[in-house]
């Protein structure tokens, strides 16, 4: 069961519906501590008075700013005493449209689950209500110390909330992009090729099919390095296509399409295990496999896939 982040209620009209605030996600990335380079010593972080040099407990520290010349410091109690709603409520002021949120405003999901038994009729009276309509709940609410602008929203099973980014905290994107140069705008013949690749790659969205190989990689460099075996660098990253070669990269990225091939670029080896790579050589029929090293192993592998048409080969998902 994960854990409650935040108790509270939601608001919408006159209805209070008492509910929990659970994560909806959860982080894989492969976590380090630090060591000084050629120990096992850790590295502490401490908190310490920059006049005394003397640490300083935990509960001795309270928050501050400078202001006016001097510096202003504030208690946790303090701050939730002028939180709207004393950081416990949802109080949803109007209900939009989802499909005219930006997805450029969306941050962070979670779930929201009704905090007893009673409640679940009107919690599911409104999870319906929203899903039937198509409308999201917008309102605002307080979390450790901040608040956000969110959108309550019907999800299969459940209520989600979606924290936002409030209008002010989105970038321009016209500041990244700045003047643009004469004839930066494509043709109607390139347009139209870039189209035919689009279709040619479209297909239903399907997150179940893509998997963090990166973790997979630093988990498989770990029990490499335990091993005293050798690491294999990744290939390097293609090169920036030529404005001069645009329409022949086009040209036969359709040509592919047309026969059938989604365009794909040298399929980078180095996410495979080795036995996924020994596997993948057996199937390409390669001899002398069990006794080349893994470099080896890529590279032969990669010969012979490319002797061999494309969507003959069975595909394997990195573990």
């Amino acid at each position: 069961m994960p854990r409650k982040i935040w108790t509270g209620s939601i608001n919408f009209g006159l209805v209070t519906i008492p509910v929990g605030l659970y994560a909806a996600t959860e982080d894989h990335t492969v976590q380090f501590h630090q060591y000084e380079r050629g120990t096992t010593d850790r590295i502490r972080y401490k908190r310490v008075n920059e006049r005394t040099g003397e640490e300083v407990g935990y509960n001795d520290i309270v928050k501050g700013r400078e202001y006016d010349g001097g510096v202003i410091t504030v208690e946790q109690s303090e701050l939730d005493e002028i939180a709207p709603g004393r950081s416990r409520t949802i109080d949803i002021t109007t209900f939009v449209d989802l499909t005219e949120i930006d997805p450029v405003h969306f941050q962070k999901t979670y779930w929201l689950a009704p905090n007893s038994k009673e409640h679940f009729r009107p919690y599911n009276l409104l999870r319906r209500a929203m899903q039937d309509t198509g409308q999201a709940g917008i309102a605002t609410f307080v979390l450790r110390g901040k608040q956000y602008l969110t959108a309550v929203r019907a999800d299969t099973d459940v209520l989600a909330l979606n924290t936002l980014y409030f209008a002010d905290e989105i970038r321009d994107p016209a500041d990244l992009l700045g003047d643009q140069p004469e004839q930066s705008g494509p043709s109607s013949k390139e347009l139209q090729m870039a189209s035919t690749i689009i279709e040619s790659m479209s297909g239903p969205w399907e997150p179940e099919e893509y998997e963090d190989t990166y973790t997979s990689k630093v988990e498989e460099l770990l029990a490499e390095k335990a091993r005293g075996g050798e690491v294999a660098a990744a290939e390097a990253p293609p090169q920036p296509t030529d404005v001069i070669d645009l329409t022949e990269a086009l040209r036969r990225s359709v040509d592919e399409a047309r026969k059938g091939r989604k365009p794909r670029r040298a399929e980078d080896l180095s996410e495979l295990t080795k036995a996924e790579l020994e596997d993948r050589a057996k199937d390409l029929g390669i001899k002398g496999r069990s006794k080349m090293k893994r470099a080896e192993l890529e590279q032969a592998v990669a010969d012979a896939s490319a002797e061999k048409p494309t969507g003959t080969r069975r595909t394997r998902k990195a573990s």
